[in-house]
């Protein structure tokens, strides 16, 4: 269960990396590189927002002291990362809905977080009941 107390540690450092990335894209322009590498500031903060949410989630998994399978902890750790990945990568590259490579990125994240997300909520539910 070690794994979502580092993970959610990681996706905190991501938090604050996305936080710098902003506050310099947006308040701090640098010629020549302003509007140039990050294209769309408000999916940016979607990934922020979206780490955010994923990290609480890991802290609070690992805060109730029930013994969750370590499999189901690391879904929920590689979805917590590759979801709000979605995110970074479409905030860099304005056609990112368009390829089917980040299609299919999207679509085995989707999955994996779900599946990682069902299997601690049952074993929670088991647990309470």
């Amino acid at each position: 269960m070690e794994i979502l107390l580092i993970g959610a540690v990681l996706m905190i450092f991501a938090v604050l990396a996305s936080a710098w990335l902003m506050t310099f894209a947006k308040w701090f322009p640098i010629e020549g590189i302003d509007g140039g590498f990050l294209k769309d500031y408000k999916t940016m903060v979607r990934a922020h927002v979206d780490f955010v949410l994923m990290a609480l989630f890991c802290l609070a998994f690992y805060a109730v002291k029930i013994p969750l399978p370590v499999a189901a902890c690391w879904l929920v750790v590689i979805g917590g990362m590759t979801n709000p990945g979605v995110f970074v990568i479409a905030a860099f590259d304005p056609n990112f809905w368009d390829k089917t490579i980040w299609k299919a990125y999207t679509i085995v994240s989707f999955a994996i977080t779900t599946i990682g997300f069902v299997w601690i909520g049952l074993t929670l539910l088991n647990f309470a009941l």
